[in-house]
């Protein structure tokens, strides 16, 4: 094995020159998160290189014409981190600050997800260094159909299987799929998924995710005696994610005492009208001036006093500096990614119990393999199928997790590690090496 170029990196990773070894962003993150569950994996240990090393990483210019003539140019990944278990699965984001080594980290995540509910797929993503906000519709929508012909060589329904992540909607799914329906000359609505539903798309897909975080926030509550009924909630990201969680938890008993997004943070300790705050979202795009509640300073968001927390928007946002002010008893990921390792093992010595984003949001995946599904075969379930396919596959997979947990007593988060990275790597043991 190559040696690291760095004696920075503890323990030592064969680092691939493309990354600053010094600064390894969110990948560093993941490989930490590997490194701890490798003395769990047994015989399967040979084979954990597999998961440190992506399979294939695409980056491409993506030039567009502005609509005042100038040309643009902007930056485009596309990941396929392990294709072991199944053709790559994973969602492209349109971001500002999307880096390679965000979206090689977000593709190995999706591999420990889809495992971790045993869809079979592998782990995939993508993403455009760009703010959405500062492009016109039809800049967007010619972003959108460049980037998808760039990558067409990777992407399609038996390769590589794109869906909405941050920024992404089903408008631009719907592009996406016409994109690579014209390149290939026949409609192809398994390319993507979380399309509309007029296009293939999967009842339930909008809400899947958020109902997965509701799901297994209601198992480990009954496993830890936590009553929803009155319990606090509080809520970062009030979009998809977060919005419906915090509804299904309204509507389940609990108290939504706080939400925080990009346009600030608001506080109520009596509750949120949760249906009114989602209409001002709605209307506004953000949380910032809802008059049901009080400003909060954003750094205060993090110490106030509930019972769940839900980080529901971009990753990182947990850090030693925060974490130390949690009070809550329960923490559900609702984002990818939101706590680094060193909050982690801060949250775990306060006894605050961590549902970790690669099974707590795994619900947009699973009803994205509905939707994937129900095209292959063009026959449509209705959303009460979804969503009760749904709860049993969430709650099926999150019994199993918080088993394996209890056994080798350590956090969800390696126990979802655990089971996830077996499957992966007893896939590959099987598969071999070709040639």
């Amino acid at each position: 094995m190559q040696a690291s170029s760095t004696s920075a990196s503890k323990p030592a990773h064969a680092l691939p020159s493309y990354l600053n070894a010094h600064d390894l962003g969110p990948w560093g993150n993941y490989l930490q998160q590997v490194d701890r569950v490798t003395p769990y994996l047994g015989s399967l240990a040979r084979w954990v290189e597999t998961l440190k090393r992506p399979k294939r990483i695409l980056i491409v210019d993506v030039p567009i014409e502005l609509d005042n003539g100038t040309i643009a140019h902007f930056e485009g990944y596309r990941v396929q981190h392990n294709l072991s278990r199944g053709p790559g699965k994973g969602g492209v984001r349109f971001h500002q600050d999307v880096t390679l080594s965000e979206v090689m980290a977000l593709s190995a995540w999706m591999s420990v997800k889809n495992a971790a509910v045993n869809v079979p797929y592998g782990g995939a993503k993508g993403g455009i260094r760009v703010d959405p906000k500062t492009l016109t519709r039809g800049e967007l929508e010619r972003l959108t159909r460049r980037y998808t012909s760039e990558i067409g060589m990777m992407i399609g329904p038996s390769k590589d299987i794109p869906a909405p992540d941050v920024n992404t909607n089903g408008q631009i799914m719907a592009w996406m799929m016409d994109t690579y329906s014209m390149n290939t000359g026949a409609t192809s609505t398994g390319v993507v998924t979380g399309k509309p539903v007029d296009l293939g798309g999967s009842l339930g897909r909008v809400e899947a995710t958020g109902r997965g975080v509701f799901t297994v926030g209601v198992e480990a509550a009954k496993l830890t005696g936590l009553a929803i009924q009155g319990a606090r909630v509080a809520v970062q990201g009030f979009g998809n994610v977060g919005g419906t969680a915090g509804k299904l938890f309204a509507d389940a008993g609990a108290i939504v005492v706080a939400v925080q997004d990009h346009t600030g943070s608001i506080y109520n300790a009596k509750g949120f009208d949760v249906p009114a705050l989602l209409e001002h979202v709605g209307n506004t795009g953000g949380v910032g001036g809802f008059k049901g509640g009080d400003k909060l300073k954003n750094e205060e968001f993090w110490g106030v006093d509930c019972d769940i927390l839900i980080p529901a928007a971009l990753e990182g946002q947990i850090t030693a500096k925060n974490a130390g002010k949690i009070k809550a008893k329960m923490v559900i990921e609702g984002a990818n990614g939101p706590t680094t390792p060193e909050a982690d093992d801060i949250l775990n010595d306060k006894g605050v119990l961590v549902l970790p984003d690669v099974i707590a949001n795994a619900g947009g995946v699973t009803v994205s393999y509905f939707e994937w599904v129900q095209d292959f075969s063009s026959f449509f379930w209705t959303e009460d199928e979804i969503n009760a396919r749904l709860v049993r596959i969430m709650q099926e997979a999150f019994a199993g997790i918080w088993q394996v947990a209890q056994e080798n007593k350590v956090s969800l988060r390696t126990a979802t590690f655990i089971v996830a990275c077996k499957r992966i790597l007893h896939a590959r043991e099987m598969r071999g090496l070709y040639p």
